[in-house]
């Protein structure tokens, strides 16, 4: 199709980089010192790139070029910031051996399946759901309750979060991974301080609206390390 794009004169081209920064759609990178357009599928035809521009090398032309996609966008972009964002958000999934039960190691072994565990880190979809138990815990539980490992994170995929601390609603993210993934159940570990409902309530929340009946439990651990009863 004849639609409009933009086109760089490499020649005029600094290097500066500022369009490259500027095109929200990651259209444009910079190959050997110049700004390039990488795919024309990726190009709205805006020209947010333009005005960024301090040498005019920027400008609109008419031709022959694949049709804007979106969703092509979207994909670039998410592969963009998992290459080159925080590490702590990169998505790692960990084989565990069968657990040693012995006394000598009792205690000792992590059962973390997966990375990132903070819920405003944790993707919406990642392999590690499927087929999952779901724990959601309050942060201070697994400081509080000395076998946390062994007792509840141990075959689940844990989220955690601070609800007093975190200025965000959980059960709405929560919401979007029952609802894309395949999770069995759902286990709730709280604290027992009144600060600490709101994680359940979250949780409560998120399985009430994904759309689908999940077994759900919630466990509350007293500020002496017990399980209240």
């Amino acid at each position: 199709m004849i639609r409009t794009v933009i086109h760089i004169n490499e020649e005029l081209c600094s290097g500066c980089g500022l369009c490259a920064s500027a095109c929200k759609e990651g259209a444009i990178a910079m190959v050997n010192g110049k700004a390039r357009l990488i795919r024309d599928d990726y190009c709205d035809g805006l020209g947010n790139c333009l005005p960024a521009c301090p040498v005019g090398a920027i400008s609109f032309v008419q031709r022959e070029a694949a049709a804007f996609d979106e969703e092509a966008v979207k994909e670039h972009l998410a592969r963009k910031q998992q290459a080159s964002g925080c590490p702590g958000m990169k998505v790692r999934t960990m084989k565990r051996a069968a657990a040693n039960e012995s006394a000598e190691n009792a205690g000792n072994e992590s059962h973390l399946r997966q990375w990132p565990v903070q819920i405003r880190l944790a993707p919406v979809s990642a392999a590690f759901y499927q087929g999952a138990d779901l724990l959601i815990a309050a942060d201070c539980t697994a400081y509080a309750y000395g076998r946390f490992h062994q007792d509840f994170i141990r075959d689940r995929i844990v989220l955690i979060g601070c609800p007093k601390l975190d200025d965000t609603d959980y059960s709405l993210k929560i919401t979007d991974i029952l609802a894309k993934n395949e999770i069995r159940s759902v286990t709730v570990v709280r604290m027992e301080v009144p600060c600490c409902g709101g994680i359940s309530y979250a949780a409560e929340k998120a399985v009430a609206r994904c759309g689908k009946k999940l077994p759900m439990q919630i466990i509350t651990i007293g500020t002496d390390g017990e399980i209240c009863r």
